[in-house]
């Protein structure tokens, strides 16, 4: 199964309701807008971030229209550091490449080796667009749902205000 398939299968699962929009490949929040995702959903920002040693990792998910601020998000999670993670860092914790990442990536990291780190604003939101580890797709959930998968095994969540 590829990385949707086994996404989709985790989310049945549980029992978790989704809507799904099949597109053509997007990278870019720009790109959400042309495909006319953005429109039908709530789309977020997510990224893969490390600490300055290498050994946390973290998907950081934002709404669309929040600005990232690396050194905001580290005081704000008790790291002394972050950075971008490369793409051999993201294939390895998550078995993803770049534009794929999102939230649902926890499905890909039974090691608990990612935490993951939330806009607080999205506690309540409903109808989120979000990959479901492919981005030739849009899952639109509520918060709520996502945060059950997240939380099912046990990995690390953090609310930032961003």
């Amino acid at each position: 199964m590829d990385n949707k398939e086994l996404t989709l299968k985790a989310l049945q699962d549980m029992g978790l309701k989704y809507e799904i929009i099949e597109h053509e490949i997007v990278h870019t929040i720009e790109d959400m807008e042309a495909a006319g995702i953005t429109q039908r959903c709530d789309v977020c920002k997510n990224f893969f971030l490390r600490d300055a040693k290498g050994k946390r990792h973290f998907v950081v998910t934002l709404p669309k229209d929040k600005q990232i601020n690396i050194q905001d998000i580290a005081k704000q999670i008790g790291s002394t550091r972050l950075s971008f993670g490369s793409d051999e860092r993201l294939a390895t914790h998550l078995k993803l490449v770049t534009g794929q990442v999102g939230p649902l990536a926890v499905i890909n990291n039974p090691e608990k080796t990612v935490e993951f780190v939330f806009d607080k604003d999205l506690k309540d939101a409903k109808n989120l667009g979000i990959h479901p580890n492919d981005n030739s797709a849009t899952l639109i959930m509520d918060f709520e749902d996502i945060l059950k998968l997240v939380k099912k095994d046990g990995h690390k969540v953090f609310y930032i205000k961003a």
